[in-house]
C-alpha cells in the first residue's frame, strides 16, 4: 500500500509502508484519509496543493485551477493525481530519495502599473458629454439629454459610471441661478 506525507509547505512525498514519517508532516494512505485531513485545511491550501504539481512532470497534462467545486472533489482529484508517484522500494533495496510532487513555479511576471484613465473616442457621445461638462458653466441634465438623446436616468448613470469612475474625472453638481441642476468637471 502506498502512503503519502504532506508537510506544511504542501510538499507531498510518497513513502514506503512502515517507514517513519518525518516530524511535522501529516500522513494519508487513501482518498478518505486525505479528505479527513483536508477538512481541517483552509480552502486555499487544496488549491495550492493542486497547483504545486499541475503542469509539472509527471503531471504534465494537469492544469492549474482557481477553485474547486468542493473539498470532496478537490481531495478526489489530488488523490487520483498522486497515484502516479512511486513509493520507495523495500528496506533491503538500495536507498533512494522518495518521489516528491514538485513545488509549483511562481509567476515571474512583474506587476503592471495602475491602468490609465480611459479617454473618449473623438466624435462619440461620450466625448460630446465630456465637452459639455468641461464648459465653465457646466451642462444641465436637459442639455446632455438633448445632445445625446438619452433619458435622464441614463445621463446620471453615465456621469456616475463612465465619467467619474472609469475616466477618473471629478464631476461637481450645483444649482444654477434659475434653479436648474448642472454638472461640470472640477478643475
Amino acid at each position: 500500500m502506498k502512503l503519502f506525507a504532506i508537510d506544511t509547505d504542501n510538499n507531498i512525498t510518497a513513502i514506503a509502508a512502515g517507514a517513519e514519517i518525518p516530524e511535522g508532516q501529516e500522513r494519508f494512505g487513501n482518498e478518505k484519509d486525505l479528505a479527513k485531513l483536508a477538512a481541517n485545511w483552509p480552502g486555499d491550501r487544496l488549491i495550492e496543493v493542486w497547483n504545486s504539481f499541475a503542469g509539472v512532470a509527471p503531471f504534465d497534462e494537469l492544469k492549474p485551477v482557481k477553485k474547486f467545486t468542493d473539498r470532496k472533489t478537490a481531495a478526489a482529484r489530488i488523490w487520483k493525481a498522486l497515484q502516479r508517484l512511486e513509493a520507495p522500494k523495500a528496506a533491503n533495496a538500495a536507498p533512494q530519495a522518495a518521489d516528491v510532487a514538485p513545488k509549483g513555479k511562481r509567476s515571474r511576471k512583474a506587476a503592471t502599473a495602475e491602468p490609465k484613465a480611459r479617454t473618449a473616442r473623438e466624435g462619440s457621445k461620450k466625448s460630446q458629454v465630456v465637452e459639455l461638462l468641461r464648459r465653465p458653466d457646466g451642462a444641465t441634465l436637459k442639455d446632455i439629454m438633448d445632445a445625446t438623446g438619452w433619458q435622464a436616468h441614463s445621463v446620471r448613470g453615465f456621469i456616475s459610471g463612465s465619467v467619474t469612475k472609469k475616466m477618473g474625472l471629478t464631476v461637481e453638481s450645483f444649482k444654477k441661478e434659475n434653479g436648474d441642476r448642472a454638472y461640470r468637471v472640477a478643475k
